[in-house]
């Protein structure tokens, strides 16, 4: 499991026994996108995706409080024959932004997809996310296309 410090805040991968870390979080996260509490569904979710090996997660930890968390998807390339991520969740709690936590987690998932021979990280946020965007733009990620809903971005790391 992947694990570094950051500004006095631990990042690590976390195991199928830790997701309760997240389950709050994730849950802040759909709220954030306009989708309705239910903390639940939301333990169900992490917890299918973790036993049926479906995800990466992982979580930003200020002593033993989670801070926030981020959740990698695989996607696979034929042609460049490579297990690529998607960057598809990044949550960090209001109390603890602006501290750096959203870009150590993302150069966290960014140094795991090296150490896997990725090719590439891509993520999409809401066109009206600019606070995310700048963030994305400032780590090196490349406006990939454009809709009237969401950016796509992507980071080639190999």
């Amino acid at each position: 499991m992947t694990e570094q410090i950051v500004n006095n805040i631990k990042i690590k991968q976390i195991a199928i026994n830790e997701a309760n870390l997240v389950v709050g979080l994730f849950n802040q996260y759909r709220i954030f996108y306009n989708q309705f509490s239910d903390l639940g569904m939301a333990k169900a979710f992490i917890d299918a995706r973790l036993e049926n090996d479906e995800s990466v997660i992982f979580v930003a930890l200020d002593g033993n409080k989670p801070v926030g968390f981020t959740q990698l998807y695989p996607k696979y390339s034929s042609a460049r024959l490579s297990k690529n991520w998607i960057l598809n969740d990044l949550f960090v709690d209001v109390d603890y932004r602006k501290q750096g936590i959203g870009e150590a987690l993302i150069n966290t998932v960014i140094n795991f997809a090296k150490k896997q021979g990725s090719t590439f990280v891509q993520l999409e946020t809401a066109v009206d996310n600019l606070t995310a965007q700048s963030l994305y733009e400032t780590i090196g990620f490349k406006k990939q296309e454009n809709d009237t809903e969401f950016l796509l971005y992507k980071i080639v790391v190999n």
